[in-house]
């Protein structure tokens, strides 16, 4: 996730823990994957069911980013160059219930990720602004996702993260893949 091209952006107190955070939206280059459709164009349902989709955390709280979590996300193409896909990327948390929130105003909203013909991997990096007077934190990132044909969506679908993903770039340390993450 280039630091060079972060864009920061104040976010909302998180209720009922009052947990203020901000986020450090880095515009990571949506890097092309490797793989294309190869046997003509695949249908919405084939794209729900890809292998090439899929989202995780790239970057927990490490030393060369404190405070940060990393979401990535990966999509498969249709083969459209003409067509486009999106993704948007949010933080949720654990709450005492044991279930799973949004945490505040931590979502990039849509990002454009690059044109459909072939898979396409896009990210973004939020930072917490740490608090003695909280407990820790349990996230996780969600990442959706949008295909449009004509400025019209032809298919969408919403993935939380997971572990042993294989990023092609901005994670910290290399390699680096977690459903979770502890602040």
């Amino acid at each position: 996730m280039a630091a060079a091209s972060a864009r920061r952006h104040t976010l909302a107190r998180l209720a009922p823990a009052a947990i203020a955070i901000a986020a450090a939206c880095t515009a990571a280059a949506a890097a092309p994957a490797a793989s294309k459709p190869q046997h003509g164009q695949p249908t919405a349902q084939a794209l729900m069911h890809s292998r090439e989709l899929w989202a995780t955390i790239d970057v927990c709280n490490s030393p060369k980013q404190p405070n940060t979590v990393g979401i990535r996300g990966s999509m498969p193409g249709d083969g459209k160059p003409a067509d486009k896909m999106y993704m948007s990327f949010a933080l949720e948390y654990l709450n005492a219930a044991n279930q799973w929130a949004p945490l505040t105003s931590s979502s990039s909203g849509w990002v454009l990720i690059g044109d459909g013909s072939g898979a396409r991997q896009g990210g973004r990096s939020f930072t917490i602004k740490p608090s003695h007077a909280r407990p820790k934190l349990v996230l996780r990132g969600m990442v959706s996702f949008r295909w449009m044909r004509a400025n019209r969506q032809f298919a969408h679908t919403t993935r939380p993260t997971t572990g042993g993903r294989q990023a092609l770039v901005g994670a910290e340390p290399a390699g680096y893949s977690a459903a979770r993450c502890n602040l």
